[in-house]
């Protein structure tokens, strides 16, 4: 881990400005700089920076943080990975905490055991003879580091003699107990490609049979290090390629990656037996590449492209989708020197929106009525998970697959526009005396316990969330973070945060009166009870003081 006084005397150095200009223009605005957001598509600017504040925030998307979570978000890394490129960039030595104990035995486990599968390739010649036959040059066996597990009792003697523990090897999935109660290897009599995070860490193994066991290939089991639905095979290999061209090639399988880094497509990854889930999306999308799905053209890869494309459509990623017919695979045109065909397929993909329409739309015989309602339904479901403007783009390929008149589509669309705005409640109202006395409280916390003494969370009608978030102290929140940025809410000093005060008091007691005389629910004794406090109350607040809030219920 990085120590904490390393970040710190990077964030000294950092300036807000100069990081996000190295990514985008900015131009000046006032005592800060805008530009149009890189997050999101914009054509009127909503990205502002603000150098006195060192955050950035976007009042399109609501994005908003420090020089730090910006370069974390702009190329998709993770904290560590942020932090350490911008300290090669800023030229800081940065410190680390020695790794802990479990880790670094965790790490020689795999990397001995990986060791030892491929010392055993070395030795098995059917093994060899199954790459070699699938095209897998000696270079790709060594940069994949592929390997090959024996019988299961070879295996457990080396790990004996390794001194692993047995419950050690069970936890990181190398080993599991049979219903005799017997333990065994995971992998037998299979070749084995080693599996990394994005940072080269060793975490598991992907293994094929190479004898008659009726699973083709298998990978470790669910742990508290291995996850499949977290990691891309061959990322680590691929990331520089991927940064570089600005593009990544997803697979569906093991040989797939290594056949295409060997015939050229170096920005190759694969998915590990599983679909695309919302946890690859945050890897794919480092660096913003296209992304290309390279998937089987059968009815499974077909699904599986629909879904993937449709994930990644929906998260405002583009790219295309490539399918393979005739039953052959991207490793299988390798093998066949098709590299020329394979370049001419991955230029032109078709794009992930109109493939998810395509789809949906062939999904249903158009030319009965019931059935073209139907696709139209669900073409139009589809689209509303896109942006307003893609919307309005894929309106016209809808209409022209369907063969209908493209007014349909948007009469749909009014309509639906129409219930969001009345399910929200239309725009969202802003009261700019609350925003005055949170900003206030933004920049000074210690305002905190005054404004508490004074009043409680009611007060706040309008923007109740964000004071509970300025109440908790969490002032990093994008939504702090944007009222903190916005010159036109102004910072109450000392008496103009006792006059706001008076004044929120005053229209509460105001609202609790009109209340109070309406509610036919309480006795008359009771009701001038509440009505003479709370008159009382507001003749104190008109003549300049300040009174304790009561909220109607404790009056």
């Amino acid at each position: 881990m990085i120590e904490q006084d390393s970040i710190e005397a990077l964030k000294n150095r950092l300036d807000i400005v100069d990081v996000v200009s190295g990514y985008i223009e900015l131009k000046k605005s006032g005592a800060g700089f805008k530009a149009n957001c890189p997050f999101h598509g914009e054509k009127t600017p909503s990205f502002n920076v603000s150098p006195q504040k060192q955050i950035y925030k976007c009042f399109g998307c609501g994005v908003g943080g420090d020089a730090i979570k910006f370069v974390m978000e702009y190329e998709k890394l993770s904290y560590p990975e942020a932090i350490e490129k911008l300290a090669r960039q800023y030229n800081i030595n940065l410190t680390y905490t020695k790794e802990k104990k479990e880790f670094s035995k965790e790490k020689k486990i795999f990397e001995d055991l990986n060791l030892f599968f491929r010392k055993n390739l070395d030795s098995n010649q059917t093994a060899k003879q199954y790459l070699k036959e699938r095209g897998v040059f000696e270079s790709s066996i060594e940069k994949f580091e592929i390997g090959y597990a024996p019988h299961s009792a070879k295996t457990l003697d080396f790990m004996r003699m390794q001194n692993v523990k047995f419950s050690e090897a069970k936890d990181f999935g190398l080993v599991a107990v049979d219903e005799k109660g017997r333990a065994y290897a995971r992998f037998i009599q299979r070749i084995t490609f080693p599996i990394f995070t994005p940072n080269g860490i060793l975490v598991g193994f992907g293994g094929r049979t190479i004898s008659s066991h009726p699973a083709k290939y298998i990978n470790s089991p669910q742990s508290k290090i291995f996850d499949k639905s977290h990691l891309l095979y061959g990322y680590h290999k691929a990331k520089a390629t991927i940064l570089q061209k600005g593009e990544i090639i997803v697979t569906e399988g093991y040989l797939d990656v290594i056949m295409l880094h060997q015939a050229g497509f170096t920005n190759t990854v694969a998915t590990l037996g599983t679909a695309l889930t919302d946890y690859h999306v945050p890897i794919i999308a480092r660096g913003d590449p296209e992304v290309i799905l390279a998937y089987d053209g059968d009815k499974a890869g077909k699904s599986a492209a629909f879904k993937a494309a449709s994930m990644l459509s929906k998260k405002g990623l583009s790219g295309g989708v490539v399918l393979f017919e005739e039953g052959m695979d991207p490793a299988d045109m390798v093998l066949a020197k098709k590299t020329d065909e394979l370049n001419a397929l991955f230029k032109k993909p078709k794009p992930l929106i109109e493939f998810c329409i395509e789809e949906i739309v062939n999904s249903f015989d158009i030319s009965n009525p019931l059935q073209k309602e139907k696709a139209f339904e669900e073409a139009i479901k589809y689209l509303k998970t896109l942006t307003p403007i893609l919307q309005e783009e894929y309106r016209g390929f809808v209409a022209a697959l369907l063969r209908i008149d493209e007014k349909l589509i948007s009469a749909k669309h009014e309509r639906f526009l129409q219930s969001q705005l009345q399910n929200t409640g239309g725009r969202k109202k802003e009261d700019m005396a609350e925003l005055s006395m949170i900003k206030t409280a933004i920049n000074n916390p210690s305002v905190l316990d005054r404004i508490f003494d004074i009043v409680g969370m009611e007060v706040f009608r309008v923007h109740s969330h964000e004071f509970s978030l300025v109440a908790q102290e969490r002032f990093d929140h994008p939504d702090l973070l944007g009222i903190a940025i916005r010159d036109e809410i102004k910072e109450l000093d000392e008496e103009e945060l006792k006059k706001q005060l008076r004044l929120f008091l005053i229209k509460h007691y105001s609202e609790s009166l009109r209340q109070v005389s309406k509610n036919r629910a309480i006795s008359a004794e009771k009701k001038n009870f509440l009505l003479r406090k709370i008159k009382e109350n507001l003749q104190k607040l008109k003549k300049g003081e300040l009174v304790q809030y009561e909220s109607f219920g404790t009056i």
